[in-house]
């Protein structure tokens, strides 16, 4: 018999069509989340932006309908520090099926002093990770709806270099403000594992897909006013650092391919394929500390009882 055709290597600037399906990107107004809704509406799909301010959003979905004609983009209010609207921004979607959400909104501080949600919970290790963690509980249903569903989760490089500390998940005895924001990030990348040999477990069909963005710097991305404007001062200032990094739309291709690429399979991770930081995006192996089982076992306990939800998909 012959052999299967080869896949045709993965093109960052030829995505595959995506119409009829639907996708939400959380954080999906600014940044890397903005890019990845603006890519994401040039294939045909239906973008919703989740987050929590109604004029940003409204001034991405018109910079993203400026680029992409007849774009299908739209805002569901979202603010995943508060837990106990996140129902109502599931039902605010108004969709029978998800075919994938990208979890990608995040806040990181970068001084004292330590802030926190209206719950107590330390306001990055909820915004981050305990919000994603209860958003996928309520839209279980929406994405086990859909044949091959996905949950996309952005980590950060910056969680490369840091371990959990499971007796001070919020940094309530000894709060440091970068140090708790990669951490934040690494509990979302540990979710993201865990998930996935929980769906395999129960053998659904819906994938978790990890991702990692590497480096992205915003005098190195694209305008698109008003959501970003760069000047061709900073661009040039900063030139040499694109040796390293990237911006923010190259940043946002692992997410894009985790949504739309048939061969990514759950419990990997998507990165720039140049050290982490830049290119195109390749699935790299986990990092050790990401694989270590007993941590992330104990993290989704942690986040279930944080959360008072659980995250169960069935077949």
């Amino acid at each position: 018999m012959p052999s299967a055709p080869a896949a045709s290597p993965w093109d960052v600037h030829r995505l595959p069509r995506a119409e009829g399906r639907n996708v939400l990107v959380t954080g999906g107004n600014a940044g890397i989340g903005y890019f990845v809704a603006e890519q994401l509406a040039g294939t045909g799909a239906t973008v919703v932006l989740g987050c929590r301010d109604r004029g940003r959003a409204e001034a991405a979905i018109a910079s993203i309908r400026s680029r992409v004609p007849g774009a299908d983009v739209r805002h569901v209010p979202l603010d995943l520090a508060d837990l106990t609207s996140l129902r109502a921004s599931v039902d605010a979607l108004g969709l029978d099926r998800l075919d994938a959400v990208v979890h990608n909104a995040g806040v990181a501080l970068d001084h004292p002093p330590r802030r926190t949600t209206a719950a107590g919970h330390e306001l990055m290790f909820a915004t981050n990770h305990l919000g994603h963690f209860a958003l996928t509980h309520h839209l279980a249903p929406l994405l086990a709806a859909a044949p091959g569903g996905r949950v996309v989760t952005t980590g950060s490089f910056a969680a490369k270099s840091e371990r959990l500390d499971l007796d001070d998940l919020q940094s309530a005895r000894d709060y440091r403000p970068k140090r708790a924001y990669s951490r934040s990030k690494l509990a979302q990348m540990l979710f993201a594992l865990e998930l996935d040999r929980r769906l395999r477990a129960a053998g659904s069909t819906t994938l978790s897909v990890l991702v990692q963005p590497g480096g992205a710097l915003d005098s190195l991305t694209p305008s698109r006013p008003p959501v970003h404007v760069r000047t061709a001062g900073e661009r040039l200032r900063h030139l040499p650092l694109g040796l390293v990094v990237q911006g923010k739309d190259a940043a946002a291709w692992p997410a894009v391919r985790a949504v739309l690429d048939p061969q990514v399979r759950g419990g990997r991770m998507w990165s720039p394929r140049a050290f982490g930081l830049r290119g195109t995006p390749r699935a790299e192996p986990l990092w050790d500390h990401l694989r270590d089982t007993a941590t992330a076992a104990r993290l989704w306990a942690a986040s279930r009882e944080l959360t008072g939800t659980d995250v169960v998909f069935t077949r």
